[in-house]
């Protein structure tokens, strides 16, 4: 299939730049084999005892921070991934890319480039990056945010149940961000079970396919641990005609992943998993997700879940009921129907 099969109309003012004030009151579109029109808070009467959700409980970094070049200039450093010996993987933005060598002054911290990876960068600290981060770093809010950061960000580009000592992230996994404490007790009272995976969600999930061919495309790495228990889990809910619930497209590429890849005692290590059009699940029967950018990998995911004719009729749907989109919009409850 080509890139350009998945394009579709976005207007600009359908694209969400803030949080509604309550989690649970985003519109949900329930997809299964017709289009019912809810609130998110409703969806727990699509759930039935002893089916299984399984949440992202990864921490997002304030991964994007402001400073100078030596001659001066202006630069905004993007993290991508934390490495070894105070080293960070990075985006740089700024009017002329930094030499190899060259150093940049980030607040009180002076950090040098010593590497460059594809369109990355890789700076050295003098302390521990994660640190210098979380002390003068900002809320990495997707490029399609036109704002600047605000203390709101903080609790609202989270997740209730985000595990503070996996701070792993730097993009929230946002179907999750719809879920509050009382929805998710709701949940446990009437007998599902939820299992936590963990995926360090990177900036190239917001990477759009450059490629005319989708067969073509180099998505971006994540890394990922599934349990043995969560693996377990899955195996026990289906077996027992159950359905297996992934909140979003990061828990849906861990799962396929450790089922694919993995075995009976889970799966631990980086990802490329590439889902498309003709990819057979494995290990999810429901998704629940935000609506995704135009020809991204996100929206090609969806498609193979639900079939492409679907996909596009459901979002036709979503824009012309005026739905928010992506990161701080509205919600999908999706069946699979792979074709």
């Amino acid at each position: 299939m080509k890139t350009a099969d998945f394009n579709y109309h976005l207007p600009e003012e359908l694209i969400a730049n803030y949080p509604l004030k309550k989690r649970t009151l985003s519109k949900l579109l329930i997809f299964n084999e017709v289009i019912e029109h809810m609130l998110f808070k409703d969806i727990v009467r699509y759930f039935n005892k002893g089916d299984l959700l399984v949440i992202n409980n990864t921490s997002v970094i304030p991964a994007r921070i402001f400073g100078n070049k030596e001659s001066g200039g202006s630069v905004e450093v993007m993290l991508e991934r934390i490495m070894e010996d105070n080293q960070a993987l990075v985006q740089i933005r700024a009017g002329r890319s930094p030499r190899i060598g060259s150093y940049l002054n980030l607040d009180s911290h002076k950090v040098q480039c010593v590497n460059r990876k594809d369109n990355f960068f890789i700076i050295q600290f003098n302390s521990s990056p994660l640190d210098v981060f979380n002390e003068i770093g900002h809320v990495p809010l997707p490029p399609y945010i036109k704002r600047e950061d605000e203390d709101l960000d903080k609790e609202r580009y989270a997740t209730v149940y985000e595990d503070k000592k996996l701070q792993e992230s730097v993009a929230a996994p946002t179907a999750g961000l719809h879920f509050d404490d009382q929805l998710l007790n709701s949940l446990k009272n009437l007998g599902v079970k939820i299992a936590t995976i963990n995926l360090s969600v990177g900036a190239g999930t917001f990477q759009p396919v450059k490629v005319d061919n989708i067969k073509d495309h180099d998505i971006h790495e994540e890394y990922l641990e599934v349990s043995k228990d969560v693996m377990r889990l899955v195996n026990e809910t289906k077996s027992a005609g159950n359905k297996v619930f992934a909140v979003g497209t990061t828990a849906t590429r861990a799962l396929e992943t450790a089922f694919t890849y993995g075995d009976k005692n889970g799966f631990k290590g980086y990802t490329k998993l590439f889902i498309y059009p003709g990819y057979k699940f494995k290990a999810i029967d429901k998704l629940i997700t935000n609506f995704h950018l135009p020809q991204s990998s996100l929206l090609m995911l969806v498609s193979a879940f639900i079939g492409y004719d679907n996909m596009k009729h459901i979002y036709k749907t979503a824009v012309d009921k005026k739905y928010r989109f992506l990161s701080y919009g509205d919600a999908m409850l999706l069946e699979k129907n792979e074709i």
